[in-house]
């Protein structure tokens, strides 16, 4: 009985919050994880009771030093593909389109950030999730 249990879990989808975060020029935010060579959309996994939005704050406080601003979240969709940090899993994530305020550093587990412009071909290894479903669900602009 346990096994079965341990194979629904692992079947399950490593459930995510996402931050899509441009700049002035229309450029969108990834970063690389150390152990990592593939670029992700910053944010991460809910602790337990946070919502949504409680999650990319405490992510993007933690990760890249900045702070979530205020009402700018517009929630762009819930998106799921292979996950790239842990093979044989999917991840789903509920991404955002957010604004922040303060210079984006790499902290944390975080080694390198990309500011990239938000359709192929990509300068870095972009995640399938971010490159096949995050990034093509932004508005233009």
């Amino acid at each position: 009985m346990t096994r079965g249990t341990d194979a629904t879990a692992a079947a399950e989808p490593i459930r995510t919050v996402a931050a899509v975060i441009r700049d002035g020029d229309g450029r969108v935010l990834l970063v690389r994880k150390h152990g990592s060579s593939t670029f992700i959309q910053p944010g991460g996994k809910r602790e337990p009771g946070e919502d949504a939005l409680a999650t990319l704050a405490r992510e993007l406080d933690e990760e890249l030093g900045v702070r979530l601003l205020a009402g700018s979240a517009r929630r762009l969709g819930e998106f799921e593909d292979a996950a790239v940090n842990e093979p044989g899993r999917r991840v789903r994530a509920e991404a955002f389109a957010v604004e922040v305020e303060g210079v984006p550093q790499a902290r944390a587990e975080i080694a390198e950030l990309a500011w990239i412009v938000p359709r192929p071909p990509f300068p870095v290894t972009v995640a399938p999730l971010s490159a096949g479903h995050i990034l093509p669900a932004l508005p233009s602009g």
